[in-house]
């Protein structure tokens, strides 16, 4: 599997609950904060809710 690395850009401050929840899940915690995945059905179901937050990158 190929592993895709997320950062997160903006706060959620002012974001619902739910998009809250999913960054908090992810375990990003700062604004510069980033973190591998392998790239999976489940996580891009996950990066889509907060796509508007975040930054996906290919992992080398």
């Amino acid at each position: 599997m190929s592993k895709i690395k997320v950062t997160l850009i903006k706060s959620t401050i002012g974001c619902r609950s739910v998009q809250k929840a999913t960054v908090e899940a992810l375990g990003l915690k700062k604004i510069g904060a980033n973190r591998e995945f392998e790239d999976t059905p489940a996580l891009r179901g996950m990066l889509n809710k907060v796509k508007h937050l975040v930054r996906v990158e290919e992992a080398e």
